[in-house]
Parts: structure tokens; C-alpha cells; sequence
């Protein structure tokens, strides 16, 4: 694919562009369960489990949320992780995600799930699957919003995290199971290498696919990990290929999906500001890009603000977002004739401007 050459223009979505994002047939492509939990519901949650640490009160709890880098986040995430110990929490947090949503114009979500921290607050595999197979069902008949998950391995937590995860997915996977990916802090992973090859090589023949972080906090060396070890079929964030001109024409042959969130990525440091986010860059060098909000209330964004974002701050217009939300459908794993209904929506949509 030829380089796409873009002119950078600072503007504020007017009102039709905003009505047209909200109209927009999207997908959620990179969101994580806990990260979803919204205000109201952490406080619910922190109040009922006030050993927790999580503050209590609104005010505290978006002080909480000022993250300072990465490992800041990671354990402020933990915490959160640890007020959801019933299954009914597991499925308030994925119809809640769903009502949300649905208020963006939003049809479906590849939910990643990380079922080694349940298994750390003591849930069984069966009750964690039954709550998120309930869910799964009720999205779509409550908000319009079809649900899939995507079972991730916190990477930081080693062996045992890709033993257990890769147990969940084989013995007691929910019906909407797509997916296995690997997260957390990417700097930590190197001594686990080979965990993660087997277990993404046993998750690969089972018929999952294979949606690894990579290239979030670290250079390109973890992307080329996850693209060549863990056989990646999407690359959540992939953000510092840029730095690997090889790289870059390896993923702009082979068009591999890279899940940009260019929010996380300004709140949690790995961008200074948004109008310095290699997005832009991205797209210049031909490469396929989704959009994603990653862990949106605590990073105070929607999936439809990143819309708004990326068109305030790189004046995209209408055609720049509906092709994200092409390259959304296109990248999921949603059935053939779903996509092909999405996409006769986005363009349906996009001609009439």
C-alpha cells in the first residue's frame, strides 16, 4: 500500500462531525474488562469493599486516577482488579460495558479478560464462564451491543499467569471466547518468553486467535516477539514500530491490524501530548490502524471521544473516521455476513455527507 501523505490541522469537531461519530456503525476492538468499570460502579464496588484501598468517595477516586507512568497505572489497576470477587461483579462489568457502548453507536466488542486475577480472588473457572456467558447473551437483547472476549495473560505475573489463562481458555472457555492476548508490563515478560510461545501455540490450535500487546512502553523488539513468537494475527497499541523501518514494511505488507488508544497512551506517559501521538505517522506509512479506548473511565474517554480526539487533534473529517470504523469491522472476528452488514452501514453513512 502506498504511503498516505497527511496534512495535520488542529480543530474542533463541529456539530454535524460529532452527530456523524455518534451515527457511526463502530466497533470496540481493545478494551479491557476492569479497565470499563465505570466510576459509579468502582465506587459501588469500593464501598462494598472498603479493605480494597480504592478510594470512596468521586472526588478521590479521579485523583486515583492521575496516573503518573505505566507502573503507576498497573497498580491502581490492581487494586481496582481486586474489589470484583463475585461473578455477578464479573457480569455487572461487561453489561455495563455494553450499555455504554450502545449510547456511542457502538455494535460490537472484543472484551479482554484476564482470568488469572480472578482466579487470585478465589472465583472457579466455571462460575467466571457462566457469568460471562449471561452477559453475553443479555447484551445484545438489553443494548444492541454483541459481546465476544479475549482472554489475556497479565504478562508481568509470569509462568503461572500463562498456565492458568491458557486452563481457562481449553477447559471451561465462555461460548463468546475469540481471542487470547498477553498484557501488562511489557518491560517484565523477557524471562517468560517460552511460557507464552507454548501457551499461545496451544491457544492457536485450539482456534483461538492471537491478539498480543506489543510496542505499548517498549521498542520495537516486543513487536517483533509477538508478530514472529506468539504468531499475532492483531497488535494491541504497536505504537513504537515506528522506530524499525523493517518492521514498519513488514506490518504494512502483511497489513496486520495495529489497535491504537491514543488516550491511554497520552495518560499513561507513553506520549507526552496528544498532538505529539504517532497516529498521523501511522497512517502515512500505509499501515492498517483501529481505534480502541483501552481502560476508558480511568483514562476519561469513550470509544467515541478517540473519534473526537483524533479529529480535534489531526482534523480528520468524515471519511478518515468512517475508514477506522471500516478497519475496525474488517479487523474483527466477527461472523462474514455481520461485517458485511457493518460495512454497507459505514459507507451508507459516509456517502451522505
Amino acid at each position: 500500500m502506498a504511503k498516505r501523505r497527511l496534512m495535520v490541522v488542529a480543530m474542533i469537531p463541529d456539530a454535524s462531525l460529532d452527530a456523524f461519530i455518534v451515527a457511526l456503525p463502530k466497533v470496540e476492538l481493545h478494551v479491557h474488562l476492569i479497565g470499563s468499570a465505570s466510576v459509579a460502579t468502582v465506587l459501588e464496588l469500593a464501598r462494598r469493599h472498603p479493605d480494597g484501598g480504592v478510594p470512596t468517595n468521586e472526588e478521590e477516586l479521579r485523583a486515583f486516577y492521575a496516573f503518573t507512568d505505566f507502573r503507576h497505572f498497573a497498580r491502581v489497576y490492581a487494586a481496582v482488579n481486586a474489589l470484583v470477587r463475585e461473578p455477578e461483579d464479573v457480569a455487572a462489568l461487561v453489561l455495563g460495558l455494553a450499555r455504554d457502548l450502545s449510547e456511542q453507536g457502538a455494535r460490537y466488542a472484543e472484551l479482554q479478560v484476564t482470568p488469572y486475577a480472578h482466579h487470585q480472588v478465589g472465583m472457579p473457572m466455571r462460575e467466571v464462564t457462566e457469568a460471562l456467558d449471561g452477559a453475553a447473551r443479555r447484551a445484545p437483547v438489553e443494548y444492541g451491543v454483541e459481546m465476544a472476549y479475549i482472554f489475556d495473560i497479565p504478562g508481568e505475573y509470569g509462568v503461572e499467569a500463562a498456565e492458568v489463562t491458557l486452563a481457562h481458555a481449553l477447559e471451561e472457555p465462555p461460548a463468546a471466547l475469540v481471542g487470547f492476548g498477553l498484557g501488562g508490563i511489557e518491560q517484565e515478560r523477557p524471562p517468560y518468553r517460552d511460557a507464552f510461545r507454548d501457551a499461545f501455540a496451544a491457544a492457536r490450535a485450539a482456534g483461538l486467535h492471537s491478539v498480543p500487546h506489543g510496542g505499548e512502553m517498549t521498542g520495537p523488539e516486543t513487536i517483533w516477539e509477538v508478530v514472529d513468537g506468539l504468531g499475532a494475527e492483531r497488535v494491541g497499541h504497536g505504537i513504537s514500530c515506528l522506530q524499525d523501518d523493517r518492521l514498519v514494511a513488514r506490518l504494512r505488507e502483511r497489513q496486520l491490524p495495529l489497535d491504537v488508544c491514543p488516550t491511554s497512551n497520552v495518560r499513561t506517559g507513553q506520549v507526552a501530548r496528544i498532538e505529539d501521538h504517532p497516529l498521523p505517522r501511522l497512517l502515512e506509512e500505509g499501515l492498517f490502524v483501529t481505534l480502541g479506548s483501552d481502560d476508558p473511565p480511568m483514562f476519561a474517554t469513550t470509544l467515541a471521544d478517540e473519534y473526537r480526539t483524533v479529529a480535534r487533534a489531526f482534523g480528520f473529517g468524515r471519511e478518515e473516521l468512517a475508514s477506522f470504523a471500516r478497519n475496525g469491522v474488517t479487523a474483527s472476528y466477527l461472523a462474514a455476513d455481520r461485517k458485511r452488514a457493518l460495512l454497507a452501514e459505514i459507507d451508507a453513512l459516509a456517502a451522505t455527507g
